[in-house]
């Protein structure tokens, strides 16, 4: 209670001097130009004279010369294009120096200041500075009075959540207790629409896993939610948990996919999910590796024809050895490594026409000379080409 008391007490005091003092953004650093200004109003109107007189007096002066020279170099324009860029840049400068003339005798005038003005200024400075070291925070008394102002403004709130007791808590109480009702009402919502969701997306993206040498798998998402009434069990993300379960096989268990799917399995599974997902929101890239394990003939064609669904709207990028896949690339590259004494060495290069076919070919057989298999890759191609 004395810690409150006490806040309450400065708080009051705060918003009492300031009110009394009204200090303005910026004020001090105003304050002592001013001050350094006007207590050096003599020499400033003796330099600014001075440097004036020389451009500017009645007897001979700079002006008057740079006058004289500009006429000088204006009786034999057009000779010499060197000597006109002299003369327009002697032009320039006298025109500089007329208008830093002009300046100088405002300057001057307006140096005539009240007599009382220096002193006033100390005492607004002695003011604020007082200020600063009283409710001050930051050692940079600038930034200190800034901050004074800000803590000024929020002051009298503050002293009205410490004053009001137990009025205030069960103000706050009420408002939170709503927030906390439009929390609940928002996330079950959520949660019913992430459950309807949750249900379409895997039949889809079972009936896709099922297309790829998969065709008793299932995958489902199942959505947890936790107690609506305890505000322990949110997140940023609501009331749910959401568990991805897959089995490849009829009858199985349904398991998370981190223990139910191979590396091959799980390569085909996210080729589905991303080729369903992608009908709405497609990434910028994607990249398999080992999609095609374990599998051969139409369900290899089968995983190629997915890859080239999914390209149509996303870049795809897929390492495979098989050709029922690569045959449905739009750009087809091969990497070769090569072997030079203790170093070895990667090379890529992109094949067409021709020597397409020829590595479709290989990668059918593993020989490139082989007539049947060049016959095969022909007609995988034709395949994939309609």
């Amino acid at each position: 209670m004395k810690k409150r008391d006490q806040e309450i007490a400065d708080l009051k005091e705060l918003v009492e001097i300031s009110l009394k003092i009204r200090p303005v953004t910026g004020e001090l650093l105003t304050l002592e130009n001013d001050i350094s200004r006007l207590d050096s109003i003599e020499d400033l109107r003796a330099g600014a004279a001075s440097a004036n007189n020389i451009l500017n007096s009645d007897e001979e002066n700079a002006l008057t010369l740079l006058f004289t020279a500009r006429r000088s170099l204006e009786s034999i324009a057009g000779k010499d294009l060197e000597l006109d860029k002299i003369r327009d840049s002697l032009v320039e400068t006298l025109l500089n120096l007329s208008d830093i003339a002009a300046d100088l005798s405002r300057y001057s005038e307006n140096l005539d200041v009240d007599p009382n003005a220096l002193a006033s200024a100390q005492e607004r400075r002695a003011v604020l500075t007082s200020l600063v070291k009283r409710f001050g925070k930051s050692s940079d008394k600038y930034l200190a009075l800034e901050e004074i102002i800000v803590d000024a403004e929020k002051a009298q709130k503050r002293i009205s959540d410490l004053s009001g007791g137990e009025e205030r808590i069960a103000e706050l109480q009420s408002e939170l207790s709503g927030i906390f009702l439009k929390l609940k009402e928002s996330a079950i919502k959520v949660s019913k629409l992430r459950t309807l969701s949750a249900k379409d997306l895997g039949e889809l993206v079972t009936k896709e896993v099922r297309q790829l040498a998969m065709p008793q798998a299932t995958f489902q998402l199942k959505v947890n939610s936790y107690d609506a009434t305890d505000i322990k069990n949110y997140s940023v993300n609501g009331l749910d948990e959401i568990l991805m379960v897959f089995t490849s096989h009829g009858g199985g268990e349904l398991l998370p996919i981190s223990k139910a799917a191979s590396g091959g399995e799980l390569s085909r599974l996210m080729l589905a999910l991303e080729v369903v997902i992608a009908e709405s929101e497609p990434l910028g890239t994607y990249v398999f590796d080992e999609v095609d394990a374990g599998i051969g003939g139409k369900a290899a064609i089968e995983v190629g024809r997915r890859l080239s669904v999914l390209s149509k709207k996303a870049q795809v990028i897929v390492v495979t050895h098989l050709a029922q896949v690569a045959a449905w690339a739009d750009n087809h590259l091969v990497v070769v490594k090569s072997e030079s004494g203790a170093i070895t060495e990667s090379s890529v290069s992109k094949v067409i026409g021709i020597d397409r076919e020829t590595e479709i070919a290989r990668m059918l057989s593993g020989q490139e000379d082989s007539a049947i298999a060049k016959e095969h890759a022909k007609e995988l191609l034709q395949i994939v080409r309609g």
